[in-house]
């Protein structure tokens, strides 16, 4: 065999093996009939095509069901598509409790919003990062948005980050929208460790916040692979832009930062014993520092360093601690 079929080989072996891997789509749905069909089309559409989608609906009173029930006919598993009820109590329990409900299990786990759109290759892209990672590593995929109107018109991206995804800025910054989270079977099994009980303040920042406490591996991709759709209905609006950065700011001064932070720290000492050495005193560290007057609580920010991604983002938090809004 001579070098150019050794390497075809090689590529079909590796394609094989990934296209073998079952991934499983936990969607969150709650009255979403306006974009609904869209989102289920994109996910139908990717390059990937070993997929189920599994949704917890937290109640929907319009068409949503029907949607969902219509896509499922449409597959050619009647398995393909699963629904389940949700727990009717915010779209961060709602993820939890679906991600850690004992009945799925897949090889990859992907959160879904039910009013984006997948571009084709995005499950593939995240696939074979992960698959680089070994099995017993926790591992998560996530990158940037591109915004998209109402009426699928897109806008701009998400910010772009390039310092790393550590423990260090978890404390202080979820990095990236649950809806670009694809994450393997060790990060699923520290969010089942640590429980779907737990108040979190988001899914996405908990999964963060977990695989890199725990040692994990996270990649952060540059390339926006999600239409992020920005209408009245959203829960979360786009983390980008003046505007977004003078809501966080007040946000920031009227406690809620402060409160996220208080939330985190109960469920990351809840599951304290998932968390390596190292972060545990990060953890401990950061703890401290919020409690302490003015020069304490700056000094014990450096001595756990935390930052977030951007200069801005630094500022911000510096004046946080000036005002003990952290």
């Amino acid at each position: 065999m001579d070098t150019h079929q050794a390497n075809q080989l090689g590529q079909t072996n590796s394609f094989n093996r990934l296209s073998s891997r079952r991934v499983a789509v936990l969607m969150c749905t709650f009255n979403g009939q306006r974009f609904l069909s869209e989102q289920l089309a994109s996910i139908a559409a990717q390059t990937h095509e070993n997929w189920d989608v599994v949704v917890s609906d937290d109640g929907s009173t319009d068409q949503t069901l029907d949607i969902i029930a219509t896509f499922s006919a449409s597959q050619n598993r009647a398995d393909r598509v699963r629904v389940f009820n949700g727990p009717k109590r915010g779209f961060a329990t709602n993820f939890l409790t679906l991600t850690c409900n004992e009945a799925i299990q897949a090889d990859f786990y992907a959160w879904s919003d039910q009013d984006d759109i997948w571009l084709n290759s995005k499950l593939e892209t995240a696939l074979t990062w992960l698959q680089t990672v070994p099995a017993g590593v926790p591992a998560l995929y996530c990158g940037r948005t591109r915004g998209m109107n109402a009426q699928g018109k897109p806008m701009e991206c998400s910010p772009l980050f390039s310092r790393p995804p550590t423990f260090a800025n978890a404390l202080v910054q979820s990095l990236a929208g649950g809806n670009t989270m694809v994450f393997n079977q060790a990060a699923r099994d520290l969010m089942l460790d640590a429980g779907g009980h737990l108040d979190i303040v988001s899914h996405d920042w908990w999964a963060y916040l977990l695989v890199t406490g725990a040692g994990g591996q996270v990649a952060y991709d540059s390339q926006p692979f999600v239409l992020y759709r920005q209408h009245d209905g959203n829960l979360v609006g786009a983390n980008s832009g003046l505007k977004a950065r003078l809501s966080r700011l007040g946000m920031m001064f009227k406690g809620r930062f402060s409160n996220w932070n208080d939330q985190n720290i109960r469920c990351l000492t809840s599951a304290r014993r998932l968390l390596t050495a190292e972060n545990q005193q990060k953890l401990d560290c950061f703890r401290l520092a919020r409690k302490s007057h003015l020069p304490g609580r700056l000094l014990g920010l450096l001595r756990a360093g935390v930052y977030r991604q951007t200069l801005p983002g630094n500022i911000g938090l510096f004046l946080a601690a000036i005002v003990k809004g952290i």
